[in-house]
């Protein structure tokens, strides 16, 4: 009797957040809006995260007004072989020169358009691209400011101190079958996510926990990380101090050497 096996795509950058989940380890991401960047800025880029020993590029925004989104990728990745993760705002954001994708669905939110509205529309352009998708249970958390992923989201955030909130709904999000979690206080937050949510939701889920929005110092990062954050995001704040990549790096891989 002959057994079917469906082909599998590799899942090489799925596979490395697991290990970090798995291995107890902790991981650097840098988060580019290409909206904020110029083609040539992308090679410094390339060279800080290199020396940085940063682990992930994430590339996208909520907006896109910019269409050099293959440009930027293309050069980076001419500089660097740093993984590039699409993080998108929407479905027209999608590049077949990076890595892989984060199939985002807003779970913390009541807009049926970023739960799977937005994802039809983009289904076939996804497929076709080749690229490696992780499907995201992606969670916003007021980070005391409206944010731009707030606005154009069209959905609350979840309150900052409502840890239970956040948790039944990562709890939620990894039943559906998720392959990953993502709490997000939103690009130029006030207030980056509490270490106590952080910490309820790593303890209570086992996906791999990706945390960002509002981190503007390395202890910041460092605390987020042993409070059960897999992988650090920062963005907006390196936009104003390209120094703090390779602060927040550094205290992101201590916090890997002490767990």
């Amino acid at each position: 009797m002959n057994i079917f096996v469906p082909f599998m795509m590799p899942r090489p950058v799925y596979q490395s957040l697991v290990n970090l989940r798995q291995n107890q380890q902790k991981a650097f991401a840098v988060l580019v809006d290409p909206d904020k960047v110029n083609v040539p800025d992308i090679q410094k880029l390339a060279g800080l995260c290199n020396d940085s020993a940063v682990d992930y590029l994430f590339m996208g925004g909520s907006l896109m007004i910019s269409q050099h989104l293959d440009k930027c990728i293309k050069h980076f990745k001419s500089n660097s072989d740093i993984p590039v993760i699409l993080f998108p705002g929407s479905p027209s954001q999608v590049s077949r020169y990076a890595d892989a994708l984060f199939y985002l669905s807003l779970i913390s939110g009541r807009n049926p358009e970023l739960l799977i509205g937005a994802h039809v529309v983009s289904a076939p352009m996804v497929k076709a691209s080749g690229l490696e998708v992780i499907s995201t249970g992606y969670l916003v958390i007021d980070g005391g400011a409206p944010t731009t992923v707030s606005y154009m989201s069209n959905s609350a955030p979840i309150p900052h101190d409502k840890n239970d909130i956040a948790l039944c709904t990562a709890m939620a999000g990894e039943m559906q079958g998720k392959h990953v979690l993502y709490l997000d206080a939103g690009s130029g937050a006030k207030n980056p996510i509490s270490e106590s949510m952080i910490q309820k939701v790593s303890e209570n889920t086992d996906l791999p926990l990706i945390v960002g929005g509002g981190i503007r110092e390395a202890e910041k990062a460092y605390l987020n990380c042993k409070a059960g954050a897999d992988v650090i995001v920062v963005g907006n704040a390196i936009e104003k101090d390209l120094s703090l990549i390779k602060e927040i790096s550094s205290a992101v891989h201590q916090c890997s050497i002490q767990v």
